[in-house]
């Protein structure tokens, strides 16, 4: 079975040399050995960009010692983040987070740690001494560690 590590960093120095813009989120090996990579971008990962990583890989890895399938292409838009570079790119759009304990979180994503994340939620509050509930907005701090998936909400 070919080894992720290696992949990794076929791919890693590959893109820090030739394409900087992009990412490395995800890498696996499958059974079989299926490879699937996932890059990630601020401008978005172009079909162009796919096609040189993945001659890239095929001519650092021998088919005729192990065979392999390989797949790349862009982490989408609707999956859930990986990396704290995702968690960056997407400051100032609104994400639905869901947190150990099942408790989910929309709202707008403020800052991103590698400990935590800032998220800009609205409540629905009833003041003291109000006769109806008012829209409230508060920001909560979520640790990394408490956040099992995260996603870009999409508003057509």
């Amino acid at each position: 079975m070919i080894d992720k590590q290696v992949v990794e960093t076929i791919v890693s120095q590959y893109l820090e040399s030739e394409l900087p813009e992009l990412y490395l989120v995800d890498i696996a090996v499958h059974p079989g050995n299926r490879i699937v990579v996932e890059l990630g971008s601020d401008e978005g990962v172009g079909i162009d960009e796919c096609v040189h990583i993945t001659k890239h890989i095929e001519s650092n890895l021998d088919r005729e010692v192990e065979d392999y399938e390989l797949e790349v292409g862009s982490a989408g838009l609707t999956s859930p983040f990986k990396v704290l570079r995702q968690y960056e790119a997407a400051i100032g759009e609104e994400v639905e987070v869901l947190c150990r304990g099942g408790v989910k979180e929309k709202g707008v994503l403020l800052s991103a740690t590698a400990e935590a994340i800032g998220l800009q939620v609205v409540r629905r509050i009833k003041p003291e001494g109000a006769k109806r509930k008012q829209d409230v907005e508060q920001e909560l701090s979520i640790s990394m560690e408490e956040i099992l998936q995260t996603k870009r909400i999409i508003k057509i």
